[in-house]
């Protein structure tokens, strides 16, 4: 199969603009405008950090850059989810490729601030590092730092120590406004040194505060909001601010608050997460409009949704996925599910989107909230693995047209059409005459029907619950499509030649019929196209998928430059890679991924990915006579269709085996339960008074765990009293997140173990769940003397803020403690969490023994341990220990995705926390899952070395105690990846 030769650049179907807009005006001016007369035109080209000046502003179509119009196709993923920063341009490059033009990312408040008036923004936190690897990989940034991001983060991104300060969060109350603007002063110190309208980076958009439904109509709202925007003015953020909607409440919409005289920079933008089960919503053009329209509410702003829902989060226990965890809503939410719901968005004029997630990641450490376990694969297109799944087909498909075919960039609602069987939206561009059909089925059979169009009955079928779209009066370069029953997916003019790539499902007939005054000469570079010429049309039939990619060159008809034609299913556009480099643009059809390109003299470097063997096809400036791909020459020879192709094939990954975990060690632990245990170093819980919204018991000190500088992990109490005499039992009231767990020990002895509710439908979304555990004293333990009662809470994170009532400061730890039968004095002491890691950040650790020891570390003395097998089979209330070590050997130039798997018998209670190098990975709850898979992310795992692996095991007395089967597994491996620096990884 012979294609053509090419040098993509900047699609221009219609004439070039003539506005010439210059940068910001210096700090705090905004570059921000409101054009009404702005025709279709070439896109501006990739971003970059250039060095030069540049105007962002918008109008009611979208966004503008340098006086060109720009259609948005963004991703979310949170660095703080990839705690390895060689990965991150993993995942960049791997968007990039896949069609997005822009990364949208939070910025938690929590990950950076350890302390009051301390921050941290140097190796995992490294925002700096994070924006520099967007720009050079071509990618726009939206930022959302806050100060409160929601995200399913401990807290919604607020920081532990806030939970004890004094004000009311999101509002202007200023004691909370103080911590405020100390956040974003760093943030933003580090934000303007990478806008996109001073040429030093990308950032291109950035949110104020999140969802904020609260305090809408009142004037500490309005206020709190207003100070925002000036603080970030004032900080020199010169691009368009805006916040999301939760929801299309209308709120927040420009004019609604005090943005200091300032008319031009805001945006509204809403959020959006449609079930699968119902309906696609029109939140624009075909909507109810109004206020509470979606895009409606922004009459003179583009329709912009900052979240559009590309999966869903998984409780724990996995009540919504049916216990079938994240691969669950990637059915539910799959590729199909983004082509009913995200070209519904298209055709109700959202030109600014961003799929929420593109990548999930991995809630590490104590970064989850409440509501989520550690995996926060989201069912996102890209696998909390960063492997590529099915749903980054139709992603890619759109995002390439709507960078790459400029009509998409304005469209106005057009004179409503009927097909039988289908939602039908037509569209139409003003400027060009394009006319667009986005074609939905919401039923459950396939409908075939008929569109009257162009002058023609064109045959269209969509599958059930699925969606596609087609086009009427497309301009090519220099031909106009009369129509097409196929999708567009590219356009670029290359050198001598036009390339155009229209896309559908395999063993569809791609129908495409051109407009020529005279008979062209067509070349069919696969046998598999038929054409037919017949006054002054060229019609193409293509059978999709039939032989892979399919060519069809067309010249000669009174047009200077060839056109070729590639048709693609769904399979083969995945393997279609455009990139834009300063000699011309390439297409590059073959390997599994396209990472980067740069030409040099005759010479193409290309880098990527490949899994299996696989074809290498490519067409680029004129005069390329060599390739290479990951840095090895590869034979390539000249074809008809000026392209260059490979002699023999990209070789695939190599095999990649893992070793069987063994030669485990154990250690038993919580020393703090015995009698004799030294607490002389704990603080004294003798607080009286709490910033906490949960009551301080009257007669009792305060035992809330973060008012003593406790904000992540295990907590330790230990109350001393004199004189059981005639105590029947002993009451101990704690509050926790989700699964929060209770032990408590008398004199050494165990009392028992409570543990909160696995949560089912009705309460997923608690935050705060609060329980006592009442357990009997018997025999010589209630006799005189000093006794000691030690209590260990695993607290579960704190609740999120999301209705902003400081639900975040709800009490974790203990909150009160009764006795019956007697009425003891007790002095209080507790430890949680030593000092923060330097290295691995304030969210690592919780306070059990064996974390403030070190045994979870690197080169920790774990030499006098029992040697143990697994599985296991222990009954024992508290924490015991397992280590060992293991060594990879994976090829280098692979990248493999390598998972720690736990499996056991699902009665048996116990929680297993995974340390791997000192790195907490997560914890797993065996009775409750659903997840039994832990992402161990390269740069913490080390691929081509030795490893240290840590369990930290919970357990209680009503069940035997694993853990039960431990094992590393593949997850995905493909030949090429980005190299990966290990982290440092102190040990003792």
């Amino acid at each position: 199969m012979a294609l053509s030769r090419r040098s993509f650049s900047a699609l221009a179907s219609t004439a070039a603009l003539g506005l010439a807009l210059g940068g910001s005006g210096g700090p705090g001016a905004p570059s921000a405008f409101a054009a009404r007369s702005v025709p279709t035109g070439p896109p501006p080209p990739p971003p970059s950090a250039d060095g030069r000046r540049h105007s962002v502003g918008f109008d009611s179509y979208s966004l503008l850059v340098d006086g060109r119009r720009l259609v948005l196709w963004s991703g979310e993923m949170h660095p703080f989810r990839l705690p390895s920063p060689a990965l991150w341009r993993d995942v960049l490059q791997k968007m990039r490729a896949y069609g997005f033009n822009a990364v949208s990312v939070y910025v938690a408040w929590n990950y950076h601030s350890p302390a009051p008036g301390r921050y941290d923004f140097t190796g995992v936190r490294d925002l700096d590092l994070f924006l520099r690897m967007a720009a050079e990989t071509g990618l726009y940034v939206i930022l959302r730092p806050g100060p409160y991001i929601n995200a399913e983060v401990d807290g919604g991104g607020f920081p532990g120590w806030l939970t004890a300060t004094e004000g009311t969060a999101r509002t202007a109350d200023p004691a909370y406004l103080k911590h405020v603007d100390e956040w974003l002063s760093h943030v933003d110190a580090i934000a303007v040194r990478h806008l996109f309208t001073r040429g030093r980076g990308t950032v291109l958009l950035y949110q104020i505060e999140n969802e904020y439904d609260a305090h809408v109509d009142e004037p500490t709202g309005r206020a709190y909001m207003s100070h925002l925007y000036k603080k970030v003015r004032a900080d020199g953020i010169d691009v368009p601010l805006f916040h999301n909607d939760k929801g299309r409440n209308g709120h927040w919409t420009p004019g609604s608050f005090d943005t200091g005289g300032e008319k031009r920079g805001w945006l509204y933008g809403f959020d959006g997460y449609p079930s699968p089960s119902r309906t696609p919503p029109d939140w624009g053009h075909f909507g109810a409009g109004g206020k509470t329209g979606g895009a409606s509410a922004g009459p003179r702003t583009p329709g912009f949704m900052p979240e559009s829902g590309g999966g869903w989060f998984d409780p724990w226990g996995g009540a919504w996925s049916r216990g079938k965890g994240y691969a669950e809503s990637r059915r539910t939410r799959d590729a199909a599910y983004e082509r009913r719901f995200y070209l519904t968005h298209l055709a109700n004029g959202i030109t600014v989107h961003n799929v929420y997630m593109a990548f999930g990641g991995t809630s590490w450490g104590w970064l989850p909230a409440p509501v989520v376990y550690t995996s926060y694969d989201y069912g996102a297109a890209l696998d909390e693995g960063r492997r590529p799944t099915d749903k980054l087909v139709p992603l890619h498909q759109i995002g390439h047209m709507l960078q790459r075919v400029p009509d998409f960039a304005r469209l106005d609602r057009a004179a409503d059409v009927k097909v039988r069987g289908l939602t039908t939206y037509h569209l139409k561009n003003p400027d060009t005459g394009a006319h667009v059909y986005v074609l939905r089925n919401d039923g459950a059979q396939e409908v075939s029907s008929t569109l009257r169009a162009a002058g023609a009955d064109l045959p269209v079928t969509v599958p059930a619950r699925d969606a596609r779209l087609m086009v009427t009066g497309l301009t090519l370069g220099q031909r106009k499509v009369r129509y097409s029953t196929a999708q567009p997916m590219l356009f670029l003019n290359a050198g001598r030649q036009d390339v155009a790539v229209f896309c559908g499902r395999q063993g569809e007939l791609a129908r495409v019929v051109l407009e020529a005054a005279e008979e062209p000469l067509v070349t069919r570079m696969s046998q598999q196209a038929a054409y037919a010429y017949d006054r002054g049309l060229l019609r193409l039939t293509v059978p999709l998928g039939a032989g892979g990619l399919i060519g069809v060159r067309v010249e000669g008809d009174g047009n200077g430059r060839p056109l070729l034609l590639l048709f693609a299913d769904e399979a083969t556009s995945a393997r279609l890679w455009p990139y834009d480099t300063p000699s011309g643009s390439l297409l590059v059809h073959g390997p599994a991924l396209l990472r980067t390109a740069t030409v040099s003299g005759s010479t193409v470097h290309l880098t990527g990915d490949t899994v299996g063997e696989t074809g290498l096809e490519m067409w680029g400036p004129r005069g390329i006579d060599a390739v290479t791909w990951n840095g090895r020459a590869v034979p390539v020879s000249a074809t008809g269709s000026e392209s260059v192709r490979a002699g023999a094939p990209l070789p695939g990954v190599p095999e990649v085996t893992l070793p069987a975990l063994g030669g485990w060690r154990t250690r038993t632990e919580n020393p703090e339960s015995g009698p004799g245990f030294d607490d002389s170093a704990w603080k004294a819980a003798d607080r009286t008074s709490s910033y906490s919204t949960t009551p301080v018991p009257k007669g009792q000190p305060v035992l809330f765990a973060d008012d003593y500088g406790f904000h992540y992990g295990d907590v330790w109490y230990r109350g001393t009293f004199s004189d059981a005499t005639g105590i029947e039992s002993v009451s101990l009231s704690y509050a926790a997140g989700t699964q929060g767990l209770l032990m408590a020990w008398l004199d050494g002895e165990p009392l028992g173990t409570h543990r909160l509710p696995v949560p089912d439908n009705s309460t997923i979304r608690k935050g705060s769940w609060s329980d006592t555990a009442v357990f009997p004293v018997r025999g010589a333990r209630r006799g005189p003397g000093r006794h000691v009662l030690s209590v260990l809470v695993r607290r579960m994170q704190h609740d999120q803020d999301g209705s902003a009532r400081d639900t975040h400061k709800a009490a974790r730890g203990l909150t009160a403690v009764a006795f019956k039968g007697g009425a003891p004095k007790v002095r209080w002491r507790i430890q949680g969490e030593a000092a923060p890691d330097p290295v691995r950040g304030p969210l690592n650790n919780g306070g059990l023994y064996g974390e403030r020891e070190g045994w979870h570390l690197p080169g920790f003395a774990d030499g006098g341990w029992e040697p143990v097998t697994f599985p296991r089979a222990a009954r024992r209330q508290g924490v015991t220990w397992y280590r060992t070590t293991f060594r990879l050997a994976v090829e280098e130039g692979v990248d493999a995705s390598i998972g720690l798997t736990l499996d056991d018998d699902r009665y048996r209670s116990y929680r297993a926390q995974i340390f791997l190098n000192g790195w907490n990975m997560g914890q797993y709850i065996n009775d409750v899952g659903p997840q039994h898979t832990f992402v161990l992310p390269n740069g913490i795992l080390r691929t081509r070395g030795t490893n240290t692996l840590a369990l930290a095991v919970l357990s209680e007395f009503t069940t035997l105690s694993g853990p039960g089967q431990v094992r590393l597994t593949l997850l995905g491996a493909a030949a090429g990846g980005v190299p990966v620096t290990p982290l440092p990884s102190p040990g003792r």
